[in-house]
């Protein structure tokens, strides 16, 4: 089942979706591109929020307002896009934004220059709340942070998150190619926001798929994963699956 981890289709929740309709047609977009499953994840900001709790009840208006237009793609299940923040991990109930079912968080790391406590945040939100974080879209910290701090980041205790547009840049798909070839666990999202400029994208990674070279990400998927334990995340050469793994199942 062709998922869609990462995106901001609830409407009006954050800078994704501004209407119902437009999450409609955000979802026959992606249906259109073979997408099964979505993953709702709007953006979780401690600082601009009044708590967990009242967040949550906004994600459950939104997601029922959404579900009563029977949307095209009715499996979907309710997560967030956690921004790291100094002092994140003591925020009350911030275990209960992993996505619905699991223990995995999608955690988004500043736009800024690296520092150690982002990597802090990090673990103590792992190990405080036994969760498994996702970094969010890594292929974007290019512009923020040295080769050596992009090193780092890859050393982390996570799953990688790739966005299908990492494959239309050239410095950023070599991240991509990075994560894949070393093997690390990782997962593709559209981080879509709306029908335009930030669009369901998942057919970049369909263009290419009869191409027999390592910057077609559908070879990469199928040809270079050779570890067992991630051959248990891929179900066919062009559909990334949650697998057999019982953290990565739903």
């Amino acid at each position: 089942m062709l998922t869609d981890c990462h995106n901001h289709i609830l409407p009006e929740m954050d800078d994704g979706s501004k209407s119902v309709e437009m999450s409609v047609a955000m979802l026959q977009m992606m249906q259109k591109q073979g997408i099964a499953r979505v993953i709702a994840t709007p953006h979780f900001y401690c600082h601009r929020e009044k708590s967990v709790a009242s967040y949550l009840e906004r994600r459950q208006r939104k997601f029922e307002k959404l579900m009563e237009a029977s949307p095209p793609i009715s499996n979907i299940l309710l997560g967030a896009e956690v921004a790291i923040e100094k002092g994140l991990c003591d925020t009350p109930g911030i275990e209960k934004l992993a996505i619905e079912g699991t223990d995995l968080i999608l955690l988004e790391l500043p736009y800024a220059p690296y520092q150690d406590w982002m990597e802090e945040e990090i673990d103590n939100i792992a190990m405080t709340y036994h969760l498994t974080p996702i970094l969010a879209h890594v292929h974007r910290y290019l512009d923020w942070y040295s080769k050596a701090q992009i090193k780092q980041m890859m050393q982390f205790d996570a799953i990688f998150q790739i966005n299908a547009e990492a494959f239309e840049s050239f410095s950023q798909r070599k991240i991509a190619k990075e994560v894949i070839k070393r093997e690390f666990p990782f997962l593709f999202g559209s981080d879509c926001h709306n029908l335009t400029d930030r669009k369901p994208n998942f057919d970049i990674l369909q263009k290419s798929k009869n191409r027999r070279s390592w910057r077609d990400p559908m070879y990469c998927w199928s040809s270079i994963y050779r570890n067992k334990k991630l051959q248990d995340h891929v179900r066919e050469a062009e559909r990334y699956d949650w697998g057999k793994d019982k953290r990565y199942t739903f």
